[in-house]
């Protein structure tokens, strides 16, 4: 896999550490469907001292007390958003699947890389006028990043930033989240 760092130098990441987490990340082809190239974190998650500077460079991007709460999409969003929320010092807000959650939620449509889904979140849990960063693993289309943005602003609050590990250039996702924050630790080129 050729990963090429985005925005490590700026959250604080040495060069050689980011190379040395970038090699945690595995390539696994035709995976959930033919075609696919997923992403596969586990390594790095497992690493503890790779996986700690991970949610320290991510947790660098914001300025101390400019977020009010963390929002991650399931699932892998969970994985990084809950300890980026306790670094920060915030709350963490589980974005789920439809039908996952008791009523009353919010819901919002999007489309995938390889099909359509729905996110819900429980009415209440993200106040007007929160300022949130939203987590996930990869950004890819950008459907999922562009529904769980919607959903946190249908609740009134405010996205101060939209964090990735990867980024996958070639599918155009940066685009759809176009005239917000973002930060991405690495990209993949086309």
């Amino acid at each position: 896999m050729s990963i090429q760092p985005r925005d490590v130098a700026r959250l604080g990441l040495a060069p050689g550490r980011a190379a040395a987490l970038a090699q945690l990340v595995r390539d696994v082809p035709d995976y959930p469907q033919p075609g696919v190239m997923f992403r596969d974190i586990t390594g790095l998650l497992a690493d503890g001292p790779a996986f700690a500077d991970l949610v320290g460079a991510f947790a660098a991007a914001q300025e101390p007390g400019a977020v009010d709460l963390v929002v991650g999409m399931e699932a892998r969003g969970f994985l990084l958003g809950a300890p980026l929320a306790v670094a920060l010092g915030v709350g963490f807000v589980p974005l789920r699947k439809a039908g996952k959650l008791p009523a009353p939620t919010e819901r919002v449509a999007y489309d995938l890389e390889y099909g359509t889904a729905e996110l819900e979140v429980r009415t209440g849990s993200i106040p007007a006028g929160a300022r949130v960063v939203v987590v996930d693993d990869v950004l890819a289309t950008g459907g999922t990043a562009a529904a769980a943005v919607e959903l946190v602003e249908r609740c009134g609050a405010q996205v101060v930033d939209v964090q990735f590990l990867l980024e996958l250039d070639a599918l155009g996702g940066r685009a759809r989240l176009a005239g917000r924050p973002l930060t991405s630790l690495w990209a993949v080129p086309a």
